[in-house]
């Protein structure tokens, strides 16, 4: 899970100056909005960083195998 929020981190701090960066292109493509809406940009992050979150948390969850038995069985 570490990894994958610290690649969320990384993501958003990449993503946050590159959406600023491209307001002019932005603003010609959001109808209502303007380019640098706030809480847009918030529930896009959120609703990335939830969904990112849950993709990280499915195959980390613990299981219910032994990882020894899991293991001696292949």
């Amino acid at each position: 899970m570490r990894e994958t929020l610290m690649l969320v981190a990384i993501g958003v701090a990449l993503g946050l100056p590159s959406i600023w960066a491209a307001k002019l292109w932005l603003s010609s493509q959001l109808f209502e909005l303007t380019a640098l809406d706030p809480v847009a940009i918030a529930i896009a992050v959120f609703v990335l960083a939830a969904v990112t979150a849950l993709a990280g948390y499915i195959p980390a969850r613990p299981s219910r195998v032994d990882p020894l038995v899991a293991l001696h069985y292949e």
